[in-house]
């Protein structure tokens, strides 16, 4: 390299939700030949076991609460001491940027940036702004979305926002590689169910008896698999058994990505990196929102595919075994709905995302990549 690469401090809160698209966005920095430090909090734990960071820095954070004047009193001394201690870590390292995922975790951080002056930058993934992005709008360069239009934003802002897309993870990549298997009448129907990370329950209360209700010419060409959770596999799997169904379940998939791609139909929860992965790979799906969300993110997330006909989109209280029962003979009967679901996903997906977030990002810090990537050997 030419000279010491700069420093990129990349902040996410400790779900998947946050810190996949931050390690998608960390693995191409480093690819350019980039440094680059995660902060977050005690919350990540395996989940950055393999984020591409030469460091990974915990400080102090709290979400407030909105129920109790206590707790929120609380949380905003832990975010203050959070932000002494992001001072401090800024101050010792130099970044060149501060770029931050979301989720309160990355409020120290980049107020912290913010006072010092360090160019800064936030990622939003979802369709509305989450409450720590909405704060910290105001104070930083750049403001980078997963989706072309993100509500919920501060007035004011407009200049500072970039549509980069979700960056999605190498696994996915290499999945959205994977041609769609079209779907025929009277041949077998792959259908994979999950609900995040941890699967839901309401996914394991409906899918089951709704494949129960199915007319046996259509249960004998279902195969299924299911993602459930430790304290649900036995009913699930039992309904399954009894149906004599084509059925694999398991509380969690390592290979998920690849799984979507072999599937026909995906039922799943809206969080955004599931709908960029959706996107990305290009597969049809049934999304079912998560209910009662403070702003209605995954609602907001799923609109963006059911609007170009890629996703039906179910509210949970019309998720019952009768409805998606009837949604899966339309489809069985009508399989190039599917196919044609799929190009539309495919047409709204975006695998370059992380590339162009990091762009963005070096260009807000006047960073020449070409300068630093490794060259290579003779």
């Amino acid at each position: 390299m030419s000279g010491r690469a700069p420093l990129i401090l990349i902040s996410a809160g400790g779900t998947g939700g946050h810190l996949f698209p931050a390690e998608a966005l960390a693995h191409v920095l480093r690819r350019l030949g980039l440094r680059v430090v995660l902060v977050t909090d005690e919350r990540v734990g395996a989940l950055a076991e393999k984020f591409p960071a030469e460091r990974v820095v915990s400080v102090p954070s709290a979400t407030p609460s909105r129920r109790s004047l206590r707790g929120t009193i609380d949380a905003v001394g832990q975010l203050w001491r959070g932000v002494v201690a992001s001072r401090a870590l800024i101050k010792r390292l130099g970044p060149a940027v501060v770029v931050g995922f979301g989720g309160y975790p990355t409020v120290p951080p980049l107020v912290a940036a913010w006072t010092l002056g360090v160019p800064r930058a936030i990622h939003e993934q979802n369709g509305v702004v989450g409450r720590a992005n909405r704060f910290l709008a105001r104070r930083v360069s750049m403001i980078a979305t997963g989706f072309p239009d993100v509500r919920g934003l501060p007035r004011g802002v407009r200049a500072q926002i970039v549509h980069t897309g979700n960056p999605v993870r190498q696994t996915v990549i290499e999945a959205a590689r994977t041609l769609y298997p079209p779907a025929h009448k009277g041949a077998k129907l792959r259908v994979l169910v999950f609900g995040g990370s941890q699967g839901a329950k309401v996914m394991s209360d409906v899918v089951p008896e709704a494949v129960a209700k199915l007319p046996p010419e259509y249960l004998a060409r279902l195969v299924i698999t299911q993602q459930a959770r430790e304290e649900d596999l036995p009913r699930v799997v039992s309904t399954y058994r009894a149906l004599d169904a084509h059925a694999e379940v398991r509380p969690f998939f390592a290979d998920l990505p690849q799984r979507i791609a072999d599937a026909h139909l995906v039922i799943a929860r809206s969080g955004a990196s599931t709908v960029a992965e959706l996107a990305a790979i290009g597969r049809p799906s049934i999304l079912v929102p998560l209910p009662g969300a403070l702003d209605q993110d995954q609602a907001a997330n799923a609109r963006t595919l059911a609007d170009i006909g890629a996703a039906l989109m179910l509210p949970q209280t019309d998720f019952t075994p009768e409805r998606l029962a009837a949604e899966l003979v339309a489809r069985f009967d009508n399989p190039e709905r599917l196919t044609q679901a799929a190009l539309a996903a495919k047409g709204a997906g975006r695998t370059d995302a992380a590339e162009r977030l990091a762009a963005a990002i070096l260009g807000l810090a006047g960073i020449d990549p070409a300068r630093y990537a490794p060259k290579a050997s003779a």
